[in-house]
């Protein structure tokens, strides 16, 4: 039941966010959004390559 976002649970999420930022700062928003995400996930890249590695040095 709250995995599942439909069509018009998109559309109105968006409408709200037209609503709350305005149509010229919403461009703005999804850029920050995506970057945000990306340095997420390079974070957790780094991370997990560096366990790796840890776990490679480690003699069994």
């Amino acid at each position: 039941m709250f995995g599942q976002i439909g069509m018009q649970e998109i559309i109105l999420i968006l409408f709200i966010l037209l609503l709350l930022f305005g149509a010229k700062r919403l461009p703005e928003l999804g850029q920050s959004l995506g970057k945000g995400i990306r340095e997420f996930k390079r974070g957790v890249s780094e991370i997990k390559d560096d366990l790796e590695e840890e776990g490679k040095k480690k003699p069994q």
